[in-house]
């Protein structure tokens, strides 16, 4: 199971910008759904990998936050709410964002388990280089993503007469976006937080 407890940077700065977290992670597929815990932290329970990486890059896309994901046993029954869930992937997250904190300017995620687990350390390196490329995208190029995405399977000729832009800047913008990298360090993000996930109940079966 996976806790991701994430917390706003600057918020006495920026203002309050929960809600608006919570409006971009709705959707996403959480054992417990995501809500503010305290503050300006948000928490939910996931526990499928691949949902997990969604909500990784769905953050720091915001570039606002700091990401924790504690991996590990919770508690059962799940709770209804996040704010009354226990277990050793809660205390994980926890140790994860306060850790997360002191990144400075690297990207602010990190993986945390209570048992040393090399597949958790991993999954922490894939994820911070999925997360440089999401977070190094220019407006323009988001710009491309985000209406091939809204048209799964449109030609890049289609897009470009959308965003009344050539082929050519269509083109440009998904090699310089890291789009294929970013889908394929998607799949070994998922596939090593699976592995993780299966070494915590292995370890904590013994």
């Amino acid at each position: 199971m996976f806790v991701l407890t994430i917390d706003q940077r600057g918020s006495r700065t920026h203002g309050d910008k929960v809600p608006h977290l919570l409006e971009v992670l709705d959707g996403v597929a959480a054992a417990v759904r995501f809500e503010r815990s305290v503050g300006d932290e948000i928490q939910g329970v996931i526990e499928d990998p691949a949902a997990v990486v969604e909500v990784v890059a769905r953050v720091l896309r915001e570039r606002e936050w700091y990401v924790g994901i504690g991996v590990g046993s919770v508690e059962l029954p799940l709770p209804a709410s996040s704010r009354e869930g226990a277990g050793d992937a809660f205390i994980a997250a926890r140790d994860a964002v306060d850790a997360a904190k002191k990144t400075g300017e690297r990207v602010p995620l990190t993986v945390r388990s209570t048992l040393d687990s090399d597949w958790v350390k991993a999954a922490e390196a894939i994820l911070v280089l999925v997360g440089d490329v999401v977070r190094r995208r220019s407006a323009a190029e988001w710009r491309v993503l985000d209406a091939l995405n809204d048209a799964p399977g449109s030609a890049q000729k289609d897009i470009a007469i959308r965003l009344a832009i050539t082929p050519q800047a269509v083109s440009k913008s998904i090699v310089r976006s890291g789009r294929q990298e970013e889908i394929n360090g998607r799949r070994a993000a998922a596939l090593v937080l699976g592995q993780a996930a299966a070494a915590q109940k292995v370890s904590a079966g013994r």
